[in-house]
């Protein structure tokens, strides 16, 4: 905030710094990253300040009360100074905070030709839409609690097309029975801004025909049995 408050009206915190404020990236600082809109203003010790004067109000937001870019922007923005592994990291730690809005982003590439970054999220996104392995013990244990008890496969963190644009990447889809399961950690929860995007994201699905459950991790390590007995009986009701 002092960076902020030191840099002048209109000024918030961005790339890396609002990248580790958002909880996806690592400070390296100092110096910190702090961006104005419109035009250059003179340095400041132990700040580093960009310019640009394609910032609207869109692209801001605030986060633990610190005026920063949104998080759309801010994984743009970090696109100019990471290489794309990191990127990769940044938009995967995204998704595990449930913080990770694939139809914002699209909007914000769709309206930024031309912008230092777009061509390398757009790569790490084109990327982000195949299917990967799962993402915490308490989901590998899940899936062999499926494959034990003889359920019908489900699809494993595989992309999923939102109704409105853009997508979400279920833990587990049973596509034909139109059901997901989702697994949450306490780290997913320990966040409000978390617990809002999950329900917004359920909400969305269920428009679409998709039914979500969702089991804490500690429920499905304290009781197994119950919790694949309830997604065999949510197979059962889908087909009728």
């Amino acid at each position: 905030m002092a960076a902020v408050l030191a840099v002048g009206s209109g000024a918030v915190f961005s790339h890396r710094s609002a990248a580790a404020l958002w909880g996806v990236g690592r400070e390296t600082g100092p110096p910190v990253d702090v961006t104005v809109r419109g035009g250059t203003t003179r340095t400041r010790p132990g700040i580093r300040i960009h310019s640009s004067g394609a910032l609207s109000a869109i692209d801001l937001g605030a986060e633990a009360g610190i005026p920063c870019t949104a998080l759309p922007r801010t994984l743009l923005d970090l696109a100019t100074v990471v290489d794309r592994r990191s990127l990769a990291r940044a938009v995967d730690r995204a998704e595990e905070l449930r913080v990770f809005d694939r139809q914002a982003i699209d909007e914000l590439l769709a309206r930024s030709h031309g912008l230092r970054g777009t061509a390398a999220l757009a790569a790490v996104l084109a990327e982000y839409r195949r299917p990967t392995i799962t993402r915490s013990e308490a989901e590998e244990r899940f899936l062999a609690l499926v494959r034990q008890a003889g359920l019908s496969e489900p699809r494993v963190n595989a992309w999923l097309a939102g109704p409105e644009g853009g997508g979400y990447r279920p833990d587990f889809l049973w596509t034909e029975a139109r059901l997901i399961v989702e697994i949450d950690g306490r780290e997913h929860h320990a966040r409000r801004r978390a617990f809002e995007h999950d329900r917004r994201r359920d909400r969305r699905l269920a428009l679409a025909g998709f039914e979500t459950r969702r089991y804490a991790a500690s429920e499905l390590m304290r009781e197994p049995e119950r919790v694949i007995a309830e997604v065999r009986a949510f197979l059962a009701a889908s087909h009728g």
